[in-house]
């Protein structure tokens, strides 16, 4: 008699973590928590001490966890109206990075509304914890972040503005990873780094994945900057901004403790032109929804590519 080794209930066990991951969109996540990782490591010109940096990297893990998983609890009932209204049920992974494993487990019913908020508050308290250790400062930010992406989800009937909110939230995990390795630093260096990525993320992650959900949103009547000012003001806000991040990108660099060569601003330049110009060039000759996913995609990939080339460089120097 032939002897299986299938587990059922391992597999129920390990298809529930999967929906846990998807909540959290951990596979994008892991993507934004090299951005804290860069801007840490950017200002000081190399590691933190190992007790610093292996306490940033579960703090970050649990902040970014937190927060994704936090957009879905405040969402919940709008994620359901939209699932009525669309069929966007289990959108997998080749179009949207976002969604690459089940888009909306709670508002599917896979998960349980108590067990999402319960997900969420769990790891939240590792984060705040984590940040209250490395800098008291780093705890009130995260707190700030947490109830600014509250607000941002509720503000999606109400005003296309709250896009100004996003790009902010997407800064704070950032500044926050500076404060957290130097209690004083530069204010020009946070003031750079800050404006960079709110125009990273509002040029390559708002506005491109708010132009992919256009026909959803505008059946929920929400007020996105796509269904408010159309895909063609859109294409243009996004060139614009993705442009400008990728020029305080050269700032930023050149404000760090680290000394990089021409060769490095070469390759920050040509990686900025192609993750984010070239992407968004082609939302402007084409503005469709396709190609915004494109963008959104492609523009995800900057922050681990940013840090990257920062740890390689301290690596060599090291």
């Amino acid at each position: 008699m032939l002897k299986t080794t299938a587990n059922p209930m391992r597999f129920i066990r390990d298809h529930r973590f999967r929906l846990f991951v998807a909540l959290s969109r951990t596979p994008h996540g892991l993507l934004d928590m090299t951005t804290p990782c860069f801007a840490a490591c950017l200002w000081l010109g190399g590691l933190p001490p190992l007790p610093v940096l292996l306490l940033g990297i579960v703090t970050v893990f649990a902040g970014y966890t937190a927060v994704y998983a936090l957009n879905d609890v405040v969402d919940y009932r709008v994620d359901q109206e939209k699932l009525r209204q669309a069929d966007c049920r289990v959108r997998t992974g080749t179009e949207d990075i976002d969604a690459a494993l089940v888009r909306h487990p709670m508002a599917q019913g896979l998960l349980r509304f108590r067990e999402g908020l319960f997900w969420s508050a769990a790891w939240a308290a590792v984060a705040l914890v984590g940040a209250y250790l490395l800098n008291p400062v780093c705890a009130w930010i995260f707190i700030g972040g947490c109830l600014l992406e509250a607000t941002y989800c509720l503000l999606l009937k109400v005003s296309p503005m709250r896009i100004f909110i996003n790009g902010i939230v997407k800064t704070l995990g950032a500044v926050a990873a500076v404060f957290a390795v130097d209690p004083h630093p530069s204010g020009l260096f946070l003031a750079t780094l800050f404006f960079m990525l709110f125009f990273w993320e509002v040029g390559g992650q708002n506005i491109p994945n708010d132009s992919s959900d256009m026909d959803e949103d505008i059946q929920l009547n929400a007020k996105t900057v796509p269904v408010r000012f159309g895909l063609d003001f859109s294409s243009f806000a996004a060139v614009v901004t993705l442009g400008a991040a990728v020029l305080l990108t050269l700032v930023l660099f050149s404000l760090s403790r680290a000394r990089f060569s021409a060769i490095d601003y070469l390759v920050v330049l040509s990686l900025g032109i192609w993750l984010l110009i070239m992407p968004a060039a082609e939302f402007r000759r084409n503005p469709t929804q396709v190609s915004a996913m494109r963008l959104f995609n492609r523009a995800s990939w900057y922050p681990p590519a940013l840090f990257s080339i920062t740890a390689l460089r301290i690596l060599f120097l090291a």
